[in-house]
């Protein structure tokens, strides 16, 4: 069976995109785009002032000492590529509320990725599910509203290859890369996938939960199917599937960042303050 995040009618996609834009600027908010400020520009050298410099690059520094205009001249900005991996399996369609773990995971996804784009950051995403959809890092707007548009549709049957893919993605690398997962880390083959990972990379989690993985109060003892495998068991409602202690402290251990949203609480702040204090956009900037 699919689904659609949205009626795919001109209006609901204006406004998706417009939601998009809107936490893109949120998450670029005090970036400057300066050539001569902000992280990851480097100081290179000063040489004599020629016709036409601009007067803000002057050194005055050695100016004074050598009694001649020297300018400051610094490194061409180079940014880390960026690679989205979002989670397309059923785990992430399927939600006890509105919005679901996926619809969130492709509305970050969107953000973060024009956010790249104000910091010059090429920008890629790997869909961690059934389907094989890669793209490759660009700076090409209309190459993210393309996947944009694919990962708005879904189907509620597929399985998570979140290891899998993070495996064949990492044979597939030459330089190092920031690889940002949206997922609720259902899959157990992806946090030692993840842990390798980040030996050569750098890595980050937004893991979505849904409220029902809290718990079910005052259910007890219940029967239920997992969404991938259709396999059925027997579970109480207090029990959470997902050790979500021994996760965290295993993501640490390994020198990942990681952020825990709940599809239920406001989340924008959260990712915005997330990426603020650690600086992941503007990681690669050298």
């Amino acid at each position: 069976m699919e689904g659609y995040l949205e009626k795919c009618d001109p209006l609901d996609w204006r406004r998706f995109l417009i939601a998009v834009k809107r936490l893109a600027d949120s998450l670029s908010y005090g970036t400057d785009a300066s050539p001569f400020l902000g992280a990851g520009i480097e100081y290179v050298q000063s040489r004599p002032y020629q016709w036409g410099d601009p007067v803000r690059a002057i050194d005055w520094r050695v100016t004074a000492r050598a009694s001649k205009v020297y300018i400051k001249e610094y490194e061409a900005p180079k940014r880390m590529p960026c690679y989205l991996l979002v989670d397309t399996s059923a785990s992430m369609t399927i939600s006890s509320a509105v919005p679901s773990k996926y619809a969130l995971a492709v509305y970050l996804a969107g953000g973060l990725a024009y956010a790249c784009l104000e910091r010059i950051s090429p920008v890629g995403v790997v869909a961690v599910g059934g389907r094989p959809l890669v793209v490759r890092p660009s700076l090409s707007r209309e190459r993210i509203l393309q996947w944009l548009y694919q990962l708005r549709h879904f189907r509620y049957d597929e399985p998570t290859t979140l290891g899998q893919r993070i495996g064949e993605l990492a044979a597939s690398l030459f330089h190092r890369v920031l690889v940002i997962v949206l997922s609720d880390m259902h899959d157990r083959d992806g946090l030692p996938a993840l842990k390798r990972l980040a030996q050569l990379h750098d890595v980050a989690v937004l893991q979505l939960r849904d409220p029902a993985e809290r718990g079910l109060r005052g259910c007890g003892f219940l029967r239920a199917r997992e969404a991938e495998t259709a396999r059925t068991f027997v579970t109480h409602g207090r029990r959470q599937q997902l050790d979500q202690e021994a996760l965290q402290r295993d993501l640490r251990r390994a020198g990942i960042d990681h952020l825990l949203l709940d599809t239920d609480k406001p989340l924008v702040v959260k990712v915005r303050q997330f990426f603020a204090t650690r600086n992941l956009l503007g990681r690669g900037a050298r």
